[in-house]
């Protein structure tokens, strides 16, 4: 286990997007850089060198400042999937990045995309991209399947409760919403919403999208008949109720 914990902070970038950066002394890691002029501002400011860029999905917004970083850090690798056309180091499930004293775990976590990856640093930080939010999950899009994100996000529920989660979107006010039309009376979900109104509302702990995120709680009787009440329907699986929880998520 490394004995240097590094400082992670988040960029905002756009009108919601975090870009996640992994700093230790004078080097740094950043994730999903949709923009380039924020990370090189704050490299700037600190007197830090991009050492690594990880990407998480092929999204524009997660990826559109990386040519521009590269002009600057011109030896820096980019490492992502087989489909991130500026990626020098293709990741697949199974494979590790090492980073001074570091080392991240690459996740196959398909869901938002076909080829998403999460980045599970020194088994404690989860980089989710737009597979996991806080209180919510991403959209389904046409390469991907529901199934697929239930199963990825299903994987992040097993990690330890203390595990910190970075997603890459400022949406959680906007989720829990969507949470409390699910459970009402979740008290949890009712305190959560006080503290989104400061942000930025990231990290968040799995332990608490455990109390909030009606995605990891499908498997729950209450949230089950919420669901049946909603759509009138009946379900067979807690996969099958995921697939109705996230259309009724689409429709909100």
């Amino acid at each position: 286990m490394p004995t240097i914990t590094p400082t992670i902070t988040p960029i905002p970038a756009y009108t919601d997007n975090y870009i996640w950066l992994i700093r230790q002394h004078d080097q740094a890691v950043c994730i999903d850089p949709g923009e380039a002029a924020p990370v090189l501002d704050y490299l700037h400011a600190h007197g830090v060198t991009l050492a690594q860029i990880w990407i998480t999905h092929a999204h524009g917004d997660h990826t559109a400042g990386i040519a521009e970083l590269k002009q600057h850090f011109s030896g820096c690798p980019v490492y992502g999937a087989e489909d991130i056309p500026q990626a020098t180091r293709i990741v697949r499930e199974g494979d590790s990045i090492a980073w001074q004293n570091h080392r991240a775990h690459v996740w196959h976590t398909a869901g938002h995309t076909a080829r998403h990856r999460c980045y599970l640093l020194n088994n404690q930080h989860l980089f989710t991209g737009d597979t996991l939010f806080a209180a919510g999950c991403g959209r389904v899009f046409p390469d991907s399947r529901p199934q697929w994100l239930y199963h990825s996000l299903q994987r992040i529920f097993r990690l330890p409760d203390a595990t910190r989660l970075y997603p890459a979107h400022e949406y959680t006010a906007a989720n829990l919403r969507f949470a409390a039309h699910i459970e009402p009376d979740n008290p949890h979900i009712i305190a959560a919403q006080q503290r989104a109104q400061t942000i930025p509302t990231l990290p968040v702990t799995l332990a608490r999208e455990k109390q909030t995120n009606p995605f990891l709680r499908v498997h729950l009787p209450a949230v089950q008949q919420r669901i049946r009440q909603l759509t009138q329907q009946t379900y067979d699986s807690d996969e099958d109720y995921f697939v109705a929880l996230r259309e009724l998520k689409n429709r909100f």
